[in-house]
């Protein structure tokens, strides 16, 4: 590239004035202890993505109750007194550098990998396994659906678990609406065979997350970012996209118009951006939402491509650029492209065999050795 494209033009977010366009994608990384408590590793792995010019972090999924929305062993919680505290800790150290940092808040459904009982919108078993790298069940099991009163209990998780971050410091949440989880779930035809007010049409699926948004905004204070991730593919079927295609990303993107989150980020870990959220017609997912809401739209899957990234600013497909894994190979990937500095490949051995922040601390460790 003969110049640097508007990847460091300011762009407000919410009260916040981001100082680039790169936001740290949530990455799965099991590295909690066993009570869900964040650790002092995941302190300097937070850090590290401050220090390193991200603009913006949003934390890996991070359960909103302790009775069926865990995911993943070792997976942190903003549930508890001590969950509480080390996000606290976590924070204190992020918020020393001038960065929006957001807690992703998360609900497993009927795809947890930890617990033998599930809830869902219908009595579906998921397809697929759970991914070993995440540890926890080799199989998936039938989830109940989920009664009026559960849905209740679930939305009241949401809400304390957003009450929870704004005591820890966060600038935000965001809620995962995405890769199959619980609020996809309701979205999704196939795992949604509800006959109530959350079933049927887009519009009835959507109020799940809806009411989500409702009740989260008003719990936590004026100003308090809360966003909203979606996507099509899912973690245990990467390969799913609408059948609709564009004109179900606008009757999506209609229903996300009303619920009106302060920033949608769209998903695209399976494949990259262009082979999930393209269409046919030249129209992408992102640029539709960008055109249909009034709220920053962030874009995710392989944009470590800077002639793709580029392209989606300037042709208007998003405002903001969400890195994944090669923000585990470079936390200080911002400070790399504005020098013009040579990117770290990112290598699946980073996360395999396991997505710890261990693994990937051997990993370089070991890289180290072989270069000396």
């Amino acid at each position: 590239m003969s110049q640097i494209p508007a990847f460091f033009d300011t762009i407000a977010l919410g009260r916040h004035r981001l100082s680039n366009r790169f936001v740290v994608a949530p990455m799965t990384r099991i590295s909690a202890t066993d009570a869900g408590v964040p650790t002092p590793a995941m302190s300097d792995y937070y850090e590290a993505f401050a220090t390193g010019g991200f603009a913006a972090i949003i934390t890996e999924g991070t359960y909103t109750d302790a009775l069926f929305s865990i995911s993943n062993p070792n997976q942190p919680g903003l549930v508890t007194a001590d969950q509480l505290a080390g996000w606290q800790r976590v924070v204190e150290r992020v918020k020393t550098h001038p960065t929006v940092f957001i807690a992703q808040l998360m609900h497993a459904g009927a795809l947890s990998q930890v617990l033998t009982k599930t809830v869902a919108p219908s009595a579906i078993k998921p397809l697929g396994k759970p991914s070993a790298s995440s540890g926890g069940n080799s199989a998936f099991v039938v989830p109940e659906a989920m009664t009026p009163a559960m849905i209740q209990t679930v939305m009241a998780g949401y809400v304390q678990a957003a009450r929870n971050a704004v005591l820890a410091g966060f600038d935000g949440v965001e809620i995962h609406g995405a890769n199959g989880y619980l609020p996809d779930q309701f979205l999704t035809a196939y795992t949604n065979h509800r006959t109530d007010q959350y079933g049927g049409s887009v519009a009835n699926r959507f109020r799940f997350v809806a009411d989500i948004i409702e009740a989260v905004r008003a719990a936590v204070p004026s100003g308090f970012l809360v966003g909203l991730r979606l996507s099509e593919g899912k973690v245990n079927n990467l390969a799913y996209r609408w059948e609709e295609g564009a004109d179900m990303a606008r009757a999506v993107f209609a229903e996300v118009r009303k619920a009106a989150p302060d920033y949608l980020h769209i998903a695209a870990e399976g494949g990259g951006w262009m082979r999930e959220c393209l269409y046919p017609d030249g129209s992408s997912s992102t640029g539709i939402a960008r055109q249909l809401l009034d709220c920053p739209v962030i874009a995710n899957g392989g944009l470590h491509d800077l002639n793709l990234a580029s392209q989606l600013l300037t042709e208007g497909h998003a405002d903001l650029l969400a890195i994944g894994r090669y923000a585990i190979a470079n936390p200080d990937f911002p400070q790399k492209i504005r020098r013009g500095d040579k990117l770290i490949p990112f290598r699946n051995e980073m996360i395999k065999p396991s997505v710890s922040l261990e693994n990937t601390r051997q990993y370089f460790g070991q890289r180290t050795c072989q270069v000396d």
